[in-house]
């Protein structure tokens, strides 16, 4: 081969490593996804045995929990892509490092207080939103078995991301799974009390969680500390000692990052306060067709992950070229998995509804119309949220994250949840307004995030980009 056909080859050879890294490390992160997934749905499953109000309960603690969770949860994120900044710039830094996770692990420490005071008045917040006194009351009785789950999720979170950033993501992959099983025997141990232990109902579903989060930190502390390739960066050395500025970083970069995934969350939330103001029916069809697209979203959600290690990394090593290759590997990757869930979701609707509901069933017959209706707005809906996800984390490689917080301010609750509610309530469309605003939301938020990254270049590569 000459040496003119060896260099036009090379930028493909390049491209096709990339997506060979990209999806080496993004698939134990979609897996880890789902498995974080199979415990609330396992917890849920399981309190439906215990009668309707056990899971009205559980679902009203669990909401009220992930609320708080999830904005947490984006603060220590922050983690990864300054953790993947560093390994870029110095492959083998390893007191930066450290210091890093260090101080990730103080920030867990420092968010999980105030959550733990917010959950323990689980019940008052019930109250004095409305909800029925015998609901609050076992829901708060969840909620102070759960929360103790908190600090060790964060830390969690935290180690996966340095393993994660090293690009050993297997062992937080066989960690959650082990944790999933472990989480389903300790419910039937303790919510049913069998094996001759007292039974606890609902309260055994939060003493689950939080043993089965406390074995998920435990198990990554192990590997950490055992695995030569973590071992030599002593994580928990001298782990009392401060350093100020990069705890300020990491809050910097994360507190946006808290910021947009609170914006998403919560904008599902009042879609399905409305369809509950809608009717039973539009509730259990929109709730269908949410957890199908819930479901399908992991593997976006995985290139997210993925995406922000492999940028930051090319970011840290002042690789403009790897920067791009990175972030559209990803890009093409999620965009283009998303579109073959839409086209399932169009063509088999009846199939994937049949997983949740009788379809046969004459009583569910207006629960499956909705649902079928909902799902073809949720199959045009995949691609802007598969869209939006990896964007973000293209972007968060790059420590951009207050810009596209602003986007999804904007993209959820100044075009999405107004616009629903106008199509649901003022021109009577219903539930299917609310998908369309929920679809129109995420289009704007992800046309915009891919704007930023098409204007990267207008902005330093090497720094910190802001507004």
């Amino acid at each position: 081969m000459s040496a003119i056909e060896a260099c036009a080859k090379a930028p493909e050879s390049l491209w096709r490593s990339e997506a060979k890294a990209m999806l080496s490390l993004a698939w134990p992160m979609v897996l880890t996804n789902l498995g974080q997934t199979a415990m609330t749905a396992t917890d849920v499953m399981m309190m439906g045995r215990l009668g309707p109000n056990a899971l009205a309960a559980g679902a009203l603690g669990a909401n009220l929990y992930f609320m708080v969770l999830i904005f947490g949860m984006g603060l220590v994120l922050a983690t990864a892509p300054m953790v993947a900044t560093e390994l870029g710039r110095f492959r083998h830094s390893v007191r930066d490092v450290r210091r890093t996770v260090r101080q990730g692990l103080w920030l867990g420490v420092f968010i999980t207080i105030p959550i733990w005071i917010f959950l323990w008045n689980g019940e008052r917040i019930l109250l004095a939103m409305g909800q029925e006194p015998d609901l609050a009351r076992e829901a708060g009785i969840y909620l102070r078995w759960m929360q103790w789950s908190v600090l060790t999720f964060y830390g969690y979170i935290i180690l996966r991301s340095f393993i994660s950033a090293l690009e050993r993501p297997g062992w937080a992959l066989a960690i959650i799974f082990a944790a999933v099983g472990l989480n389903a025997a300790i419910n039937w141990v303790f919510m049913f009390g069998n094996l001759g232990a007292p039974r606890m109902g609902v309260a055994g579903a939060g003493l689950g969680t939080t043993l089965s989060s406390l074995f998920s930190f435990v198990g990554l502390v192990v590997v950490v500390l055992l695995d030569r390739r973590f071992r030599r960066y002593h994580l928990f050395g001298r782990f009392w000692r401060s350093d100020w500025p990069r705890f300020w970083s990491l809050l910097r970069l994360g507190l946006p990052i808290g910021g947009i995934l609170a914006f998403e969350v919560t904008i599902f939330n009042a879609a399905a306060f409305l369809m509950g103001l809608i009717g039973a029916d539009s509730l259990a069809a929109h709730a269908i067709a949410l957890q199908i697209a819930s479901i399908t979203f992991m593997v976006p959600l995985g290139l997210n992950q993925a995406a922000t290690v492999r940028v930051g990394l090319a970011h840290g090593a002042r690789n403009v070229d790897g920067v791009s290759r990175a972030g559209w590997t990803a890009y093409i990757l999620g965009v283009s998995f998303m579109a073959l869930m839409a086209m399932t979701m169009i063509l088999l609707p009846r199939l994937l509804i049949s997983a949740f509901i009788d379809i046969d069933d004459p009583d569910n017959q207006h629960v499956v119309t909705l649902a079928v209706s909902f799902l073809a707005f949720a199959a045009l809906f995949q691609i802007f949220d598969g869209a939006q996800a990896v964007a973000s984390g293209m972007l968060r490689g790059l420590h951009d994250t207050t810009v596209p917080m602003i986007y999804a301010a904007l993209g959820y609750w100044g075009v999405g949840l107004p616009l629903g509610i106008v199509l649901a309530f003022h021109f009577g469309f219903a539930g299917s307004g609310i998908w369309i605003g929920l679809t129109a939301g995420l289009a704007v938020v992800a046309a915009l995030l891919l704007v930023r990254w098409l204007g990267r270049d207008r902005l330093s590569p090497f720094v910190a980009i802001g507004p």
